[in-house]
């Protein structure tokens, strides 16, 4: 064989295991951001949370929440279309009062609402069931496994898993301000005044705080085990990775709220609720 060979080979070898050289350039984790994509007219009133539906393809606004705690039957629910456009601003109305958090589960709609969960019934667009929950106060954020559904009172601290046949049970009462629910891969996620946690899931909801810089928070989106979007209500949504936080967006000085955010994968759009502004945004998220 060719000593020339030979030798090209060796050195073509060890230049592959030194890396890159003068004039490459590596991969680096790109910096997260938010571009503004769409924003609403001003049509809602006390716009408070958002919930994609990937099955049609639209996004659910709950309003009236000006007077979050009051039952004074001005609540509602909107629909918007992924492009901003608002398809059906009072898609159901009557007999809610403050709605906030939703979830999806077998084509019903569970929404809180003060001290009471709607079961809503998409293709009807009609409450089929209102399950009043003893002692709540301050009903707020909802999220499924695809099981079941879990709700938090923010007064209280408890949060609560509910079963598709209406039954309901507490199953963690030490979340102080807890608000903010979301579930992935089978585990639960929280947002209150300890930061972000996470749940195991053997039944017993043991609980661990794996963000401790953003507490009271809001509205979660999570993009993976160790990646998470998170808002803050008066005007605050940041960006965990591991143990990176980053302030993706502070609209404070505008006095736009950000409210229960939601999340639209395929275009990678954060959906926000402005509350007191009465619109919703849409950012691009790029990370």
């Amino acid at each position: 064989m060719n000593n020339s060979f030979l030798f090209t080979a060796a050195a073509l070898a060890l230049l592959g295991c030194a890396g890159p050289q003068n004039g490459d350039t590596e991969k680096t984790p790109a910096t997260p951001e938010l571009t503004q994509v769409w924003k609403t007219d001003t049509v809602f009133t006390g716009s408070e949370s958002t919930l994609y539906d990937p099955s049609a393809d639209i996004i659910y606004v709950s309003n009236g929440n000006t007077k979050a705690g009051e039952k004074d039957n001005d609540g509602f629910i909107s629909v918007v279309n992924t492009d901003g456009t608002i398809r059906d601003l009072r898609w159901l109305e009557g007999n809610l009062h403050a709605p906030k958090g939703m979830a999806l589960l077998n084509s019903k709609l569970y929404v809180s609402d003060i001290d009471e969960m709607k079961i809503i019934d998409v293709a009807s667009a009609s409450i089929e069931r209102t399950i009043p929950v003893d002692n709540a106060v301050f009903l707020n954020d909802v999220a499924t496994d695809g099981q079941q559904v879990y709700f938090s009172d923010s007064r209280t601290g408890h949060i609560y898993a509910l079963a598709t046949d209406g039954s309901y049970k507490i199953i963690s009462t030490t979340n102080t301000g807890v608000n903010g629910l979301e579930c992935h891969d089978g585990h639960l996620y929280a947002l209150d005044g300890e930061g972000l946690k996470k749940f195991s899931n053997d039944g017993d909801y043991t609980q661990e705080v794996i963000n401790s810089e953003v507490t009271g928070g809001d509205g979660l989106v999570i993009l993976n085990d160790s990646t998470f979007v998170a808002s803050r209500w008066h005007g605050e949504i940041f960006f965990i990775r591991g143990s990176e936080t980053t302030v993706l967006l502070d609209t404070q000085s505008e006095k736009s709220n950000t409210a229960d955010i939601g999340f639209v994968p395929g275009k990678n759009l954060v959906i926000v609720p402005t509350f007191l502004k009465n619109e919703v945004a849409a950012y691009e998220l790029a990370y």
